[in-house]
């Protein structure tokens, strides 16, 4: 299929834009690059460059590209970032998507994968969480994906779009030319790779008396890769006038303090 790319040169936008290429796709990114990198997008790709709120020539690029699909990662995706500036999330992960989706019914792009995120589900009940379980956010990031979510469930009712909405746990890892790469980095990984190569003296622990077996905050981690096939295989299944949402996680969760030792292994730091 022709497929757009929203974010594609951001670290999960890049990784997958390049699983499409190798499946045979034909790929469109826009990234308006405030956070994603030029470099990362992959060989293949044509990358244009604008804000994803300009719904005129979102619909222009979407009638020149012929395309029939859109796989949307573009947001502001920081939980505490978005306690501190709700307003903006909503603007951007929220109008953002309205601006985009607006130019998919323009055009009549029946295909859509959304990026999505498991704070949807704010503090669950029980774990492993089901996709059934009740959706819950705790945080204005989890609102505004919701809340994206939820308009994508109300247009494949009302205008046949069909939709794969897949709720990340936390994405991990890196694929041969393409990594983290945000500015300030929050992820744990990176941030205890970087303390080992010298790039920051040290790595604080926000927690240490969690009902866990060591005291640290246990997680889901997820490879960036396998998020890549993920949404590679939702396009495949997604049929107009219908949608569901799917769990990506590793189904295991591992504490800070067994990523950091397994990073102390690793490095030998």
């Amino acid at each position: 299929m022709r497929v757009l790319v929203t974010g594609g040169a951001g670290y999960i936008g890049s990784v997958t834009a390049q699983a499409l290429i190798a499946a045979g796709h034909h790929v469109v990114i826009v990234d308006d690059l405030s956070t994603g990198h030029a470099a990362a997008v992959p060989e293949g790709a044509r990358l244009v460059e604008f804000d994803l709120a300009d719904t005129l020539r979102m619909t222009d690029l979407l009638r020149e590209e012929s395309v029939e699909a859109v796989v949307h990662f573009a947001a502001l995706s920081l939980v505490g970032e978005s306690m501190r500036e709700p307003l903006r999330y909503y603007r951007n992960n929220v109008g953002g998507a309205v601006a985009l989706l607006e130019a998919c019914a323009a055009v009549g792009v029946e295909r859509f994968v959304l990026s999505s995120t498991a704070a949807v589900y704010g503090h669950p009940k029980s774990v492993p969480i089901p996709e059934t379980a009740d959706l819950r956010p705790e945080s204005v990031y989890g609102e505004t994906k919701l809340a994206v979510e939820r308009l994508l469930d109300w247009l494949a009712v009302t205008r046949g779009i069909g939709y794969a909405a897949l709720r990340y746990f936390n994405a991990a890892g890196a694929v041969p030319g393409r990594g983290e790469d945000h500015d300030p980095e929050t992820h744990l990984v990176p941030l205890v790779l970087q303390a080992a190569m010298g790039r920051r003296r040290s790595v604080k622990l926000f927690g240490t008396d969690y009902p866990t077996p060591d005291g640290t905050a246990i997680r889901d981690y997820v490879h960036v890769a396998d998020l890549a096939d993920a949404h590679v295989l939702a396009l495949a299944g997604v049929k107009p006038g219908a949608g569901t949402a799917f769990n990506l996680g590793s189904g295991e969760g591992f504490s800070v303090r067994q990523v950091i030792d397994l990073c102390k292994e690793v490095t030998g730091v």
